[in-house]
Formats: C-alpha cells, structure tokens, sequence
C-alpha cells in the first residue's frame, strides 16, 4: 500500500519499521495521516511481524497534532478527532507483539501519547517530551491523561500536564517515560540490540507475556478513554481553546479568559 505520510521497511525475522514521514510539519498528526496509520494497523500481518518499531523523520518524532486542523473544529469534531487518534493508539497497545518508540527528536502532545502506547521507548539526547495542551485551551486527547499517569505516577503526570513543562530525554528517564536514553547517532543501534534480544525469545511467550500485561493494567481503560474523550471534545466549545490556537498560529501570546 501505498502512503502519503508513512514509509514502511521489513527486515528479516518479521522486524517491521515505521516512519511517520511528515518533516515539514514536524510529523504532526493530521487526519490523513492518523488514518494511514489506523490502515497500516489493521493491515500488518501479525502472523509473521515479531516487532515493530516506530520512528519519525527529521528532528521529531511526533510534534503534535495538526493545530492548524483543530483549531476550528466544534465540540462534535474535536470528539471525533480524540476518537480517532484514541482507536487508533489503542490499536497499536493491543498489538500482540512488541512496539518499540525510536524517539529521534520533539515528542509532544499527540507524539508523546504515540510514544506512551508503545511497548518501550528508547530515546536520543535530543528528543525533548510534554504534554502542551493547556497551552492551546485543550487537553491531552489521545489518552495523555490516562497512559502519563500510569508510567510516571499521578503527580508527576499531573505536574507535567498542568504546567505544559517539556522535558528533555534525561528527566523523562529519570521518571519512568522512556527506558533508555542514548547519544543520537546510537540510537538505531540501540534499538536494534533490543530488537534482536526481543527475537531471541519465543514468540508465542512474549506475545502471551504482553497480552497478559496489558489486559492487567487496568480494566477500567475504555471507561477512561471514553471519559477523556467526552472532555476533549468540551474544550471546543470553549473561548480559551479557540483563543490558545489562534494565538499559536498567529505567532502571539495568548489572553485567555477563563471562558
């Protein structure tokens, strides 16, 4: 198939590798390219991939969602829009063999949520996390809300999500969000030792080992997403939310009002 925003590589043993391929836009999801995404999830073969890894071109990995898209839509679509992006990382949780996050560079808002469904994240020095949506009169939309706190604890997740702080690799690793930090002319080669350690290992087991896993992590996860999703969708019928991303993409300070 063939992809607007996407490229995809296969290596031997069933190694599948990703590229959100938008470095124009900083890789920002878009409609299109959340629905590329969700199309080349439904169509991987899960038979034979043995892992996946997911990277983005450039010096992001995922800067965000498409402000420029968002920023205009009403409650109704910014409910459709949350719904979307939350299949669709949903789908790639569920996925029954390991995902592994290349963070190269910005993972933020909608990328750090990409990041956080993945199984593992490694990350380059120069990749910097957040979660900025209150910055723009919204909140995370993408399960921010509800992975965040599971990795890093609820204050912690709180803190970030609050203060819309970005963070560099370093302190992500020191609070749980990503499993190894290294120098960024490594970082392939780090993901790739862990993909070959991965394919050492019985398929069926890790499989069974991530099911077992996710399906523990906590069983109230669809009530939590529907939840997030409701609140997502209210931000837009809020004053802020179109004052915060018209401020964005007119390069000003916003005034917010409380409205």
């Amino acid at each position: 198939m063939d992809y607007q925003f996407l490229k995809v590589s296969e290596a031997p043993q069933g190694v599948v590798r990703l590229t959100i391929n938008s470095p124009s836009t900083l890789n920002a999801l878009n409609t299109t390219l959340l629905c590329e995404l969700e199309a080349f999830v439904d169509a991987i073969d899960v038979d034979h991939t043995r892992v996946l890894v997911i990277t983005g071109e450039g010096k992001a990995f995922v800067a965000g969602a498409d402000i420029s898209e968002m920023a205009h839509l009403s409650d109704a679509e910014g409910l459709a829009f949350g719904q979307r992006g939350s299949r669709v990382f949903k789908k790639i949780e569920d996925l029954p063999f390991p995902v592994i996050a290349a963070v190269n560079g910005f993972a933020l808002g909608g990328g750090c949520e990409l990041a956080m469904a993945c199984d593992i994240r490694i990350a380059s020095m120069k990749a910097r996390f957040g979660q900025p949506e209150v910055k723009l009169g919204i909140i995370p939309g993408f399960n921010g809300t509800y992975r965040l706190p599971k990795l890093v604890g609820q204050g912690v997740a709180k803190e970030l999500i609050y203060t819309a702080r970005m963070i560099d690799a370093e302190e992500a690793l020191r609070i749980g969000l990503v499993n190894r930090v290294v120098a960024p002319e490594e970082l392939a080669g780090a993901v790739d030792a862990t993909v070959a350690l991965i394919l050492q290992n019985a398929p069926i087991a890790v499989s069974f080992a991530k099911a077992c896993i996710n399906e523990n992590y906590d069983l109230d996860i669809d009530e939590s997403i529907a939840l997030e999703n409701q609140y997502f969708s209210k931000c837009f019928a809020t004053a802020d939310q179109k004052e915060g991303m018209d401020a964005f993409l007119n390069k000003r300070p916003a005034q917010f009002k409380h409205e």
